[in-house]
């Protein structure tokens, strides 16, 4: 069961409550240079993306977020680390939130100076914390950069924006130890009730860093904790969207696009499977359609252990048979395959 969490708003998307959980994702252009950074936002909304992040490191790139925000149509969240007159600007640009570190930001006086800012501009905050940048005062009083140190460290910035009468608060505590991140999440889960959002930080490559995000997000996920989440992978940022798509859908936590499951090949498999399934994974990347697609190799893996699937194909010698819900549709050569089974897909409504 998800964990009951209030339910606050980045522009119009709606993050914890009984609301989807979103997908997000983060910039790296130089926030500065806006059509490279519209650019790149543009096809993060092609892949999924939900809400973007921006790096704000100056006070140049704070001047151009107005102008990133007019071309862009997912909500706008502003980065911001060290200098409060950042996010006071970013506030003023009329961005959709604000992520600020408790262990950076400066004295308690800077703090409620960004407090009242987002107050009057009625958008969000989000408290980040992550393992590398908690105050060393916690470190040395918790012997390193544990959970009980990230929830601290986190629950002294809620504690002082809850004095100022602000409540529209998110919460990340991210750590690149996938076993601290779930456990920072569960002592928070039982000391509030804003939204989480979930995340492993620094996870690595895309190879690598994807198997340590699934791990960890699925983990908490599976749990019934996180409202928003975002893969961190070193590199193209689209790959991110895909990655936490495909986390939700596998998890059946959102449906959007197709899922292409296939069998691992054996001795039996007398066809091309591992190209055919390659290239049916990518031709159906585009589909909004929630599909189940089966891919196999011979017919004991086919119709009977995919019966499920709501289309697929399994492979003979040489040819193939095309199912639905586990029932022969045709049979076809091999070089046919593809074609046919995108030709079936398309009729599906």
């Amino acid at each position: 069961m998800r964990r009951k969490s209030r339910k606050i708003y980045y522009g119009n998307i709606p993050v914890g409550g009984d609301s989807p959980i979103t997908v997000q994702s983060m910039t790296n252009t130089k926030t500065a240079d806006v059509n490279a950074t519209v650019k790149q936002i543009k096809r993060l909304e092609k892949a999924g993306c939900e809400i973007i992040r921006v790096a704000v490191p100056d006070m140049e790139s704070a001047r151009k977020l107005s102008l990133i925000k007019k071309r862009i149509s997912i909500p706008l969240i502003a980065d911001i680390h060290f200098d409060y007159r950042l996010a006071l600007e970013a506030i003023h640009q009329g961005v959709d939130g604000i992520r600020i570190n408790p262990g950076n930001i400066g004295s308690e006086e800077k703090v409620v100076k960004v407090i009242e800012a987002a107050k009057t501009a009625g958008i969000p905050l989000r408290i980040g914390v992550n393992s590398g940048s908690i105050e060393k005062s916690l470190i040395e009083k918790y012997g390193g950069p544990t959970a009980e140190a990230m929830v601290e460290s986190a629950l002294k910035h809620v504690y002082i924006l809850e004095k100022h009468s602000f409540y529209d608060i998110i919460i990340s505590l991210k750590s690149t130890d996938i076993w601290t991140t779930v456990e920072s999440y569960h002592l928070m889960a039982k000391k509030v009730d804003y939204p989480f959002h979930i995340g492993i930080t620094e996870a690595g490559t895309p190879w690598s860093g994807t198997i340590k995000s699934s791990i960890g997000i699925g983990a908490l996920l599976l749990e019934g904790l996180g409202d928003t989440l975002r893969v961190s992978l070193t590199g193209d940022p689209v790959e991110e969207v895909r990655v936490g798509w495909q986390i939700l859908k596998l998890l059946n936590l959102r449906k959007s696009g197709p899922v292409v499951i296939s069998c691992p090949t054996c001795g039996r498999t007398e066809i091309d499977l591992i190209k055919l399934a390659e290239e049916v994974e990518k031709k159906v990347s585009s589909l909004k359609k929630p599909l189940t697609i089966a891919v196999m190799g011979c017919a004991v893996n086919g119709p009977g252990e995919a019966k499920d699937a709501d289309i697929g194909i399994a492979g003979g010698k040489g040819e193939g048979i095309i199912f639905k819900k586990g029932k022969l549709i045709k049979k076809v050569k091999e070089d046919e395959l593809l074609d046919c089974l995108l030709e079936e897909i398309n009729k599906i409504r």
